[in-house]
């Protein structure tokens, strides 16, 4: 048998294995007015193949796709139903270190959301954020007198 398993290495038709895509949460921003609007999008998304969780908020106008799908193709797929769709722009306000910056609120976000923007995160080299570093318990250098 080891002959043939050698040869066949080099005689194979099988078709080569696709990768399979990786596990993935896919946050998209559309407007749902009603019950219909809401089941319309859930039944197009739930049938991409891949899926293993829809779950969709109406008051947040947010649809959020876990599965091993291609983020585009998840947004084809909802505007495919008529409704205007974009990529979740917003995160926490809590996980961003300037929150009302100019660029980074945003009157529309759903409460306790801000957009994620380079302005909204601290510059490192920022001298405020060194001497708020210089004292913090990250640091190991910091001062021991206190």
């Amino acid at each position: 048998m080891g002959a043939l398993d050698f040869l066949s290495d080099y005689f194979s038709v099988s078709t080569p294995k696709k990768k399979r895509k990786p596990m993935q949460t896919v946050e998209i921003m559309v407007k749902m007015d009603c019950d219909g609007c809401e089941r319309r999008v859930r039944n197009s998304v739930s049938n991409i193949s891949g899926v293993k969780e829809v779950e969709v908020s109406r008051k947040q106008s947010k649809v959020t796709v876990t599965g091993y799908v291609d983020r585009n193709k998840v947004l084809k797929k909802v505007q495919s139903t008529g409704k205007r769709a974009e990529f979740w722009p917003y995160i926490q306000y809590n996980l961003v270190a300037y929150p009302y910056v100019a660029q980074a609120y945003d009157k529309k976000a759903p409460s306790g959301y801000v957009k994620n923007t380079e302005q909204a995160l601290p510059n490192p080299n920022a001298p405020d954020e060194k001497l708020t570093s210089l004292f913090s318990d990250d640091n190991p250098n910091a001062c021991l007198i206190m």
